[in-house]
């Protein structure tokens, strides 16, 4: 499979793609986009590392599979295409938007205006089956989106990460924390949301207050 991510990831996870497990994983995803309907498109599977760059990464939000419904992953953690109806975790994101920083809630679910800002947007999981959720996990992904989270960790200072729900706050083991700054709550699904778990965490507010005293341009959140 021809690897579509941008050169300024590339530099640097050039020795992680030609691991066997890489390799392993290349070949299997390349079998079951031939033999099953999968999502994102092919061309949309590693979009993250194409609209954030690598020195260009301030925030990182991880989220956990794609979106396995027709047409609605693209590449970004927790973002739809364009027109199609927020799932109810992104609903629950844009409702504490509101009120957190007053956001109009949007039409569009697409996320690429914050992927452009800077925020890598990474599933632990970057592709999927059709209708069955979780049906690529285990077969290399992980570690993968691990050594790009250790990449960050080790190579960058003062990134953001955004740790929403029990999965995303594992990372907290490979992530420097002396280095690097760790918002975390509870997963914007509405399971958690609806049991006080995440909304009034206040992450989008506090994301911005952060770039400021580190003179960082501020996250335009408004889509």
């Amino acid at each position: 499979m021809k690897l579509d991510i941008h050169d300024s990831w590339a530099t640097h996870l050039n020795e992680e793609f030609k691991k066997p497990y890489f390799i392993n994983l290349m070949n299997f995803v390349d079998n079951e986009y031939r033999e099953h309907t999968c999502y994102p498109e092919k061309d949309a599977i590693f979009s993250a590392f194409n609209h954030s760059t690598f020195d260009g990464t301030k925030i990182v939000i991880i989220g956990q599979d794609p979106y396995h419904g027709i047409n609605q992953a693209n590449g970004l953690c927790f973002s739809v295409k364009d027109g199609i109806t927020h799932p109810p975790s992104l609903k629950n994101i844009f409702k504490e938007l509101e009120s957190d920083i007053q956001m109009a809630y949007p039409n569009s679910g697409n996320l690429e205006s914050w992927a452009k800002q800077g925020i890598l947007l990474l599933n632990a999981t970057l592709t999927v089956r059709s209708s069955e959720a979780g049906s690529h996990q285990k077969q290399g992904w992980e570690i993968f989106t691990d050594a790009v989270i250790k990449l960050i960790s080790s190579k960058k200072e003062n990134v953001i990460f955004l740790l929403w729900g029990g999965f995303a706050k594992k990372k907290i083991k490979i992530i420097d924390q002396k280095k690097h700054h760790i918002l975390e709550s509870g997963h914007p699904s509405p399971l958690s949301a609806n049991r006080g778990f995440w909304f009034g965490n206040a992450h989008f507010s506090t994301t911005n207050e952060i770039l400021k005293k580190l003179k960082e341009p501020t996250v335009v959140w408004d889509l």
